[in-house]
């Protein structure tokens, strides 16, 4: 099982910010307005919102493969998922959400800046064992959602073999990665490479995980029933 490490270039996700100013701006006054009755997010200063949510977001952008099909898990207010497709409309996103409300803003969302995004009320376990999502994804996504051994659980079914499973993560990812080995090993997972980053005006420090998925998931899994939480592999 590789692992290698590199660096992603902020200027990239700055610049595709500026281009698209406007879009931004309108993505955040919605879910400002949203958040007084769905509490999307505890985040809502706008220089914050545009470094903690948008811009890294946008880190990954240059991982996602030109007309992707992506699925995200746990979209909650549509992070990463909304402002890459703000900026690439060249993908298509299934956004797996087990919130109804939170389901209620992505859908609103998708309509008011016409994006590629089918949404799921339906928890990650349920629709991983689905045979029309698993394993039909180039890309699955998930950020802020859960530990790495339980997060492969929930994500790897949906991939494809060959494609990949990139996990938005904060400073702890290496300890993360080392508890997630048997994870890796029995899910399907390969490869693995670490993208660092910084967050403009000293907002944190950030880190990608790209799994490769090498090889099917066994039918058992995901597990289901809490498991992937209350058991990690």
């Amino acid at each position: 099982m590789g692992y290698e490490k590199a660096a992603l270039d902020m200027g990239r996700a700055e610049t595709l910010f500026r281009e698209n100013r406007e879009a931004f701006g309108a993505f955040f006054k919605m879910m400002l307005e949203y958040n007084a009755k769905y509490n999307l997010t505890a985040i809502t200063e706008e220089e914050e919102v545009n470094a903690k949510h948008f811009l890294d977001s946008l880190a990954g952008e240059a991982l996602f493969p030109a007309g992707a099909r992506v699925l995200e898990v746990g979209s909650g207010a549509g992070f990463p998922s909304v402002p890459l497709m703000l900026v690439r409309p060249d993908l298509s996103f299934t956004l797996v959400e087990s919130t109804g409300k939170k389901c209620d803003f992505l859908i609103s969302a998708a309509e008011k800046f016409s994006l590629q995004a089918e949404v799921l009320h339906v928890r990650a376990e349920d629709a991983g064992r689905d045979p029309c999502y698993r394993e039909q994804f180039d890309v699955c996504c998930a950020r802020a959602v859960a530990r790495l051994n339980t997060l492969l659980e929930y994500c790897l079914p949906f991939v494809k073999p060959g494609g990949v499973f990139l996990a938005y993560k904060g400073s702890g990812a290496k300890e993360e990665l080392a508890e997630a080995k048997r994870a890796l090993s029995l899910l399907g997972g390969g490869q693995v490479k670490e993208y660092s980053y910084s967050l403009p005006n000293g907002m944190g420090e950030r880190t990608i995980l790209a799994v490769r998925k090498t090889k099917p998931t066994p039918e058992k899994y995901p597990r289901g029933r809490g498991k992937e939480r209350s058991a990690p592999l």
